[in-house]
């Protein structure tokens, strides 16, 4: 199932003033394009309450990337046309602004690197000159020693002095040092944040978010040196901005160099919890959302054994078949999904926890995302569409369990326009341009957008 229900809550009595939580996961570049078409499906699930009228929003990385614009009151629809450059509010988002290289690390570090290396063997020499009247004579003692009786334990003793003052004062400098601390530079995607709030006058700073729109926004980090976990939110560490947050929840291991902000290095959030649902329910939320792209796949492989090769044969394609990056693949969605699946079944055990959580995930045999690279942008597309059709299914396949939920929590749903868009998605077949076009609203009137936010209010077709 693409689909986790933790109902613990009386839903005979009507929960109208309760507070609800989307908590987003992260993702990567694909997961963001896929919970982006996600949470469009969702959003047409729901008739009187959308996605952004939610009370408490949480973001890890590419999840915080799309909480920020949701707790605005960006809809999910006006996010996928900023991803093909339709929207008329939000600049494109392209590629270089992703893969930006992180050009002064590249440089530099390599060149630190051939200095030292180059000034590391005249300093041992300086340090040899300086401490050899200091150990001459355990030296010559040492020498005396091992010339006599030839061992190896002698020949420690020997050399021990020699070895303790030229390296106990420097060590040589490792050829990792001139790596990059992240291929990519994330810069681009805090100004691309930052501009496109400041052009639709939605707040970038946490207090006023809150005083405006009394909305709840959460982004998660952690930092790299205490290795604790940063929570950016209005009651919480709020001396930067929102899109600086992004920045810093969204600076993969790796793939980006740590965001360095007011002389904090801060990565990924994922690295730490996967999705931070005991944070929703500590700010008082009730009905939890959450959404999580990253689950491993279910391949399941019919083997039968061959007397005459003496092995165990299949024609079924193996996740190893995919190389070094199926595996990766397959251990990375493992760790992630465990954790979230440990903290789910806590949240079951729990008789202290009174609330409802609903857990939207691809499902296990989803083959079609699992096969998508993670950081690949030209996916965006197909990962959208895949990521309307998951929650569609999964949703549908439990819509009466899930409805009776939200209907307890004041929000009605209905099948009609999510099935109107299935049908226009599978009409247009495999053209990415239509699809796109069906669920980014074109032509249904769902485009229309209203922004309200520091006291402006503007309207656009």
């Amino acid at each position: 199932m693409g689909i986790k229900i933790v109902q613990k809550s009386d839903l005979s009595k009507k929960k109208l003033h309760s507070k609800i939580a989307l908590v987003l996961s992260g993702g990567a570049i694909s997961g963001g394009a896929f919970k982006a078409g996600g949470l469009k499906a969702l959003n047409d699930f729901l008739v009187n309450r959308k996605v952004t009228d939610f009370d408490i929003y949480v973001g890890i990385s590419a999840g915080g990337f799309l909480a920020a614009p949701l707790a605005g009151g960006i809809p999910p629809e006006e996010i996928l046309k900023s991803l093909e450059g339709t929207s008329e509010h939000f600049f494109q988002l392209s590629p270089l602004e992703i893969y930006y290289p992180n050009w002064r690390e590249m440089v530099e570090r390599p060149l630190k690197y051939l200095f030292n290396r180059c000034a590391y063997f005249p300093s041992l020499l300086v340090d040899f000159i300086q401490a050899l009247p200091n150990i001459g004579e355990s030296l010559k003692k040492g020498i005396v020693k091992f010339v006599h009786d030839p061992t190896y334990s002698n020949y420690e003793q020997m050399v021990k002095p020699l070895v303790k003052a030229v390296y106990s004062g420097r060590s040589s400098p490792s050829i990792l040092s001139a790596l990059p601390t992240g291929f990519f530079d994330n810069k681009p995607i805090e100004k691309y944040l930052r501009e496109n709030m400041k052009r639709n006058h939605l707040s970038n700073h946490f207090k006023v978010l809150k005083r405006i729109r009394g909305k709840d926004l959460y982004i998660c980090a952690m930092s790299l040196d205490s290795s604790n976990r940063a929570i950016f939110g209005w009651d919480e560490k709020n001396d930067i901005t929102i899109s600086e947050a992004v920045m810093a929840s969204t600076a993969m291991p790796g793939f980006y160099k740590p965001a360095r902000i007011k002389g904090v290095d801060y990565i990924d959030g994922g690295v730490i919890k996967t999705a931070n649902i005991d944070l929703a329910i500590e700010k008082g939320a009730e009905l939890i959302i959450c959404y999580n792209p990253f689950r491993p796949l279910k391949n399941v492989v019919n083997l039968e054994y061959h007397r005459e090769k003496n092995a165990y044969l299949t024609k079924d394609r193996r996740i190893s078949d995919n190389g070094l990056f199926g595996i990766f693949n397959q251990v990375f969605r493992t760790l992630y999904h465990s954790r979230l699946k440990y903290a789910i079944q806590r949240y079951e055990e729990d008789k202290n926890f009174k609330g409802d959580i609903i857990l939207l995930e691809p499902k296990e045999d989803d083959a079609t995302f699992f096969q998508m690279n993670p950081f690949a942008f030209w996916t965006r597309a197909n990962a959208a569409r895949t990521g309307f059709e998951s929650v569609r299914s999964s949703i549908d396949e439990r819509f009466d369990e899930v409805k009776a939920i939200l209907s307890a929590y004041g929000i009605d749903m209905t099948r009609e326009l999510v099935e109107q868009d299935e049908a226009k998605i599978r009409r247009a077949a495999n053209d990415d341009r239509e699809i796109m076009d069906v669920l980014e609203g074109q032509g249904t009137g769902k485009g229309k957008l209203r922004i309200i936010a520091g006291g402006r209010k503007g309207k656009a077709s």
